[in-house]
């Protein structure tokens, strides 16, 4: 995986350049550190589709599946 390429790199020269980018976007923003709606920090986590752990207060909530 390169620097432009991010996690897409998986998809090598398939799909298209624009598809590309679009599913880089969105698992950028899916993998960083979310707010907790309960002690208001960044530090709740993505478990798996629409679920969250957040790491400082323990609470598991959901939220959207992804973030165009």
């Amino acid at each position: 995986m390169g620097k432009k390429t991010g996690s897409a790199g998986r998809f090598e020269a398939r799909y298209g350049k624009t598809l590309r980018q679009k599913v880089l976007s969105i698992e950028k923003n899916q993998r960083k550190k979310q707010k907790c709606p309960y002690c208001k920090n960044f530090t709740a986590k993505r478990v798996s589709m629409g679920i969250y752990l957040c790491r400082k207060c323990d609470s598991k909530f959901t939220g959207g599946a992804y973030a165009v």
